[in-house]
C-alpha cells in the first residue's frame, strides 16, 4: 500500500498528474477538482490508493484523507470498481455522496456516468450504514444553481495546463454556451470540452 506521494508536480492533464518523487515520475489518477489544485513545479503531498490488477498497478490520488477513505469504501459495493468510484468523486464531494446515500437519493447517484437506477439502488443498500454521516448540518443545502462551481474548476484546470487566464475564461464561456441551461456533465467532461475549444 502506498499511503501518499510527496514530490514536485511535473505535469498535470485532464485526468492525471505526474509527481516527481526523487527523480521517479509517478502517474497519479485524480478527480478534476484535485487536479485543479495542483500547480506544475510546486511541491505537493497527495494521499493515495494503489489498485493492483493482473496487468497493471494504478495509483489514485486525492485532495485529502477523507476523499481517499470514501473512494475505498465505495469499492466495497458490488459493481463499483476504482474508475467508477473516481467518477463518483468527480461528480459529488464525499459529503454529497454521504447525503445522497443516507437520503436514498437515487437521482443524485445516477448523475454519475456508468450508474443506472438499479446500480444506484444497490449502492444505497450496500453503503447506507458504512459511509457515515456528512460533516456539519449546514452543508445539507445544495449549492445554488447560479453558482456553477464547475466554471472555476475548469478555469483553474486550464490555467494549470498552461493556458492564459483570458484563454481559459473564453473556453469556459464557450462550453457554458453549449450547455443550454441543462444539468452540466462531470467536470472532467467539461474540461475535455474546453480543451477541444482551445485546440481549434
Amino acid at each position: 500500500m502506498i499511503a501518499f506521494v510527496s514530490g514536485t508536480v511535473a505535469a498535470a492533464g485532464p485526468d492525471a498528474a505526474v509527481i516527481d518523487v526523487h527523480g521517479v515520475g509517478l502517474t497519479v489518477q485524480c478527480t478534476p477538482a484535485t487536479l485543479a489544485g495542483l500547480r506544475v513545479g510546486e511541491q505537493v503531498r497527495l494521499p493515495t490508493s494503489l489498485v493492483v490488477r493482473e496487468d497493471s498497478l494504478t495509483l489514485f490520488g486525492f485532495a485529502d484523507e477523507d476523499e481517499r477513505a470514501v473512494f475505498e469504501l465505495l469499492q466495497t459495493a458490488s459493481g463499483v470498481g476504482p474508475r467508477l468510484a473516481l467518477a463518483m468523486l468527480a461528480v459529488h464531494s464525499p459529503d454529497a455522496l454521504r447525503r445522497a446515500v443516507a437520503a436514498e437519493d437515487v437521482g443524485a447517484l445516477t448523475k454519475v456516468p456508468g450508474i443506472g437506477k438499479k446500480g444506484a439502488q444497490r449502492i444505497v443498500l450496500e453503503l447506507r450504514d458504512r459511509l457515515g454521516a456528512p460533516a456539519g448540518g449546514a452543508a445539507d443545502a445544495p449549492a445554488p444553481a447560479g453558482a456553477e462551481p464547475w466554471r472555476e474548476q475548469v478555469r483553474t484546470g486550464l490555467v494549470n495546463l498552461g493556458w492564459s487566464a483570458k484563454e481559459a475564461e473564453a473556453a469556459v464561456a464557450a462550453v457554458a454556451a453549449d450547455l443550454d441551461g441543462g444539468d452540466p456533465p462531470p467536470v472532467s467532461a467539461l474540461l475535455k470540452a474546453a480543451l477541444k475549444k482551445l485546440s481549434k
